[in-house]
């Protein structure tokens, strides 16, 4: 699993370990694996050029020191220095015994204009509120050069707590991070600007709780829910399903689509559109009265395309069972209902339906996503699944938020929520808690996404169709469900 710490605990961590190290030595570290990630980059170090752009914090001199490194290696290294007064004392030193050159007024601009590399050491993880105009004037120069650009830690203008980027910030193409990721490299839209992530191991020790989780494979694998020879359609998990209308019956079929796909015994429907649903898959079951005469099940997904149904809905929440809320569901869930339940409750609403619960714009939960869900958690007392280009799942109380980016913007396509929705809530009917349901959907449904499209447009129903795909891919060759 990929963990993400705060600001805080890092700068905990270094003083702790700082306090055991003789002193720089922490800094070397970093800075031998940013220069190691550099000439990587560069393929031939000797004769490149370097344009080093250094502020006053740690991460200027771990640029610098970095520099000197490869000045040793034989490239051409410059320094623009932002703050020369406040400038890493050891590291300018460090880079002018190793042949390497400063520069404090003028000439910035064609440097930046003729670099193979440009490092970006301005801003450290500490930095808030956008950059200075001096800082932000030359990150703009950075943008019209042909150079590859290294960010060191983390992208100068983007926030590391919350991946807000307020103005102006730099686009690298490799952001080399030391001792841990920070959330802004994982979620958008500060994930944009990171480029490929490497990550230096520099000895820090951290909490075992984490403020952000990314699965991968192997964890994915081991919370699937994988039946026995003792499975039976019950042991497996029965989702109900109400969704769909008589303007939105498709809503129903994409669904039970994913929820057929998604490992349930039994799909359980109620709603309108129970002819379309059987028509596309006759092992259903349909009820023709409401949520209460279904029959029995162990989770229910309730929203897609349902209109204006609000009893159906109420119905569901009314339930005690684990209740995945979505879409339509969402506006005519009512937040005391939600708030009093005991069992399980998902909520997936998009940016739009977020910003609608919480009474904002759609814009401040798209640059905030990372506050806009844990919000959401804590004032529904729900388990959150925000989805966009890197989905977040907060379930509250102070657990870590997991982030997902195995998806595509082909995702972007109408009934793609609908499949999600299906699919998390036969993971919620499986027995898993809804941050797991919510996770592993995500990231089953990325892949299975990135399946269907191959790089060209794509539709929710081929999606759901390549979910056997994405489940059997997340496990190693070996494993018996292959």
């Amino acid at each position: 699993m990929r963990t993400a710490y705060s600001v805080e605990t890092v700068r905990a961590a270094e003083r702790e370990l700082m306090a055991r190290l003789p002193e720089g030595a922490l800094m070397q570290r970093a800075a031998a694996g940013l220069a190691a990630a550099c000439a990587d980059l560069l393929g031939r170090v000797y004769g490149s050029r370097v344009v080093l752009l250094v502020g006053s914090g740690d991460n200027g001199g771990d640029a610098l020191y970095a520099g000197a490194r490869l000045a040793r290696r034989g490239a051409g290294v410059a320094a623009v220095l932002l703050a020369p007064e406040r400038t890493h004392e050891g590291g300018l030193v460090a880079l002018r015994r190793a042949g390497g050159t400063v520069v404090r007024d003028g000439g910035a601009e064609e440097l930046v204009l003729r670099a193979d590399l440009v490092v970006d050491g301005i801003v450290g993880i500490g930095g808030k509120g956008g950059l200075r105009p001096e800082a932000a004037a030359l990150v703009a120069v950075v943008e019209r050069s042909r150079a590859a650009v290294v960010a060191v830690d983390l992208p100068s203008g983007v926030e590391a707590d919350t991946g807000e980027v307020r103005g102006a910030a730099v686009r690298a193409d490799l952001t080399v991070t030391f001792g841990t990721h920070k959330p802004g490299l994982l979620i958008d839209p500060a994930r944009e600007y990171a480029g490929s992530v490497r990550l230096v191991d520099i000895g820090l020790e951290l909490p075992e709780e984490a403020e952000l989780e990314a699965l991968q494979d192997v964890d994915v694998a081991r919370l699937l829910p994988v039946p026995s020879a003792e499975s039976d359609k019950y042991r497996r998990g029965v989702v109900g399903i109400v969704a769909g209308s008589a303007r939105y019956p498709g809503a129903a079929v994409l669904a039970v689509a994913g929820a057929l796909r998604g490992g349930a015994g039994a799909v359980r429907y109620v709603g309108p559109a129970k002819d379309e649903v059987l028509a596309r898959f006759p092992e259903t079951l349909v009820s023709d009265g409401g949520p209460r005469k279904a029959g029995r099940v162990q989770a229910w997904v309730a929203g897609p395309g349902v209109g204006d149904d609000a009893d159906a809905v109420a119905e569901v929440l009314a339930a005690d069972v684990p209740v995945l809320v979505d879409a339509d569901g969402l506006r005519l869930a009512d937040r005391e209902a939600v708030r009093g339940r005991t069992a399980p409750t998902l909520m997936t609403p998009h940016a739009g339906e977020a910003a609608a619960l919480l009474g904002v714009r759609r814009e401040e939960v798209e640059a905030g996503r990372l506050v806009a869900v844990r919000e959401l958690a804590a004032a529904y007392r729900a388990t959150v699944l925000l989805k966009g280009s890197t989905t977040l799942v907060a379930a509250g109380g102070g657990s870590a938020v997991r982030v997902n980016a195995t998806g595509t913007p082909w995702l972007a396509t109408a009934g793609s929520g609908d499949v999600l929705s299906g699919l998390a809530g036969s993971l919620l009917a499986a027995g898993l808690s809804g941050r797991d349901a919510g996770s592993v959907a995500a990231y089953l449904h990325g892949l299975a996404g990135r399946f269907a499209a191959e790089g060209a447009p794509t539709v929710a129903h081929a999606v759901a169709d390549e979910l056997p795909a994405a489940w059997r891919g997340v496990f190693p060759p070996a494993h018996p469900t292959r």
